[in-house]
């Protein structure tokens, strides 16, 4: 194999690998596109109408059932992965089918949760720091 055979070779190997990662790219920004996107204020009403807040707390700060819930605000997940939980709950949590709750809706409970200020740090509270 020629010096000049070895090169061309390099160079198509390159240029598939080059292609493969444009692909990637174009069907994850795809994918991010066609997450759904939320409206905070619907998501507010919907939070509160299907009854979350009796756990989370009306600002998503949790609480205590059977046992503590989680505080959800400031969700550290992407929207797909949080309609993805609502869909098959764990523990005490009700499963929320899509029957239940649109997708739609689920991106609007996410954008209300993403809106609210979340936990604040220890330093925050003057009697934690005595």
């Amino acid at each position: 194999m020629t010096h000049h055979t070895k090169y061309l070779r390099s160079i198509a190997t390159v240029a598939v690998i080059a292609a493969a990662c444009v692909a990637v790219g174009f069907a994850v920004a795809a994918r991010a596109q066609t997450a759904p996107q939320g409206d905070p204020t619907k998501g507010k009403k919907v939070y509160l109408a299907v009854g979350c807040f009796e756990c989370h707390g009306r600002a998503g700060q949790g609480g205590a059932m059977n046992y503590p819930t989680p505080s959800i605000a400031k969700l550290e997940m992407p929207v797909e992965s949080f309609v993805s939980f609502l869909r098959d709950a764990p523990n005490d949590m009700p499963a929320y089918t899509a029957n239940v709750l649109s997708d739609s809706d689920a991106a609007d409970i996410f954008a209300f949760l993403q809106s609210l200020p979340g936990r604040r740090p220890a330093k925050d509270f003057p009697l934690l720091n005595n």
